[in-house]
């Protein structure tokens, strides 16, 4: 019965190998915030880079007309 016995070893080789990976978060309480607020910041800084390309782009495509209009 050999493969009885692959399965059984396979399935303990499995077990072996899920019981040594560790599970969850690794980081502690503050690591964790830190982590957060630099994605953050990050996030923050393309979100104002991409509106301030769109605002130029905007501009660009559609100029105000002047103002200076004279009245007889």
């Amino acid at each position: 019965m050999t493969r009885g016995n692959q399965r059984d070893k396979a399935r303990e080789a499995a077990q072996k190998k899920a019981a040594s990976q560790k599970k969850g978060n690794t980081m502690s309480g503050t690591e964790m915030q830190r982590a957060k607020e630099s994605a953050a910041e990050i996030m923050r800084q393309k979100q104002a880079n991409g509106e301030s390309i769109l605002f130029f782009l905007f501009k660009s495509l559609f100029p105000r007309p002047s103002l200076d209009l004279e009245i007889a």
